[in-house]
């Protein structure tokens, strides 16, 4: 699933790395966004069998360009949700260790149906 969502992100033309994994010594690029998977809990039970995963994501888009910070999340929003991904609200603001840097960040959920047959 997080190759899934990395893909889907690039499409936009900006790099994808896990959140926190840029080095604070590390010049960081101009616009990138990250992620965080914070959950992904099993659902849809029957028989004592998950029938589902509800992966959880924090997806983040930091830039020197505030215009950019105001834009590109909604596209990246628009993009996830043609593939599927459920939106749970708006980007916003977003407090960011670099001050040539603004961000902001939003949350989003997909759905992988399985069998869990033992």
């Amino acid at each position: 699933m997080k190759t899934d969502l990395i893909a889907i992100l690039e499409e936009l033309g900006y790099p994808v790395f896990l959140q926190g994994t840029l080095q604070s010594e590390e010049d960081y690029p101009e616009s990138f966004f990250t992620f965080w998977n914070f959950s992904t809990p099993e659902a849809a039970y029957y028989d004592n069998d998950a029938g589902r995963a509800v992966w959880g994501f924090w997806v983040y888009f930091y830039s020197t360009s505030p215009q950019l910070v105001e834009s590109v999340p909604e596209q990246a929003r628009k993009l996830l949700k043609q593939n599927d991904y459920i939106l749970d609200g708006k980007a916003h603001d977003i407090a960011v260790d670099k001050p040539t840097h603004t961000g902001a960040f939003f949350t989003v959920y997909k759905y992988e149906n399985y069998s869990e047959e033992v």
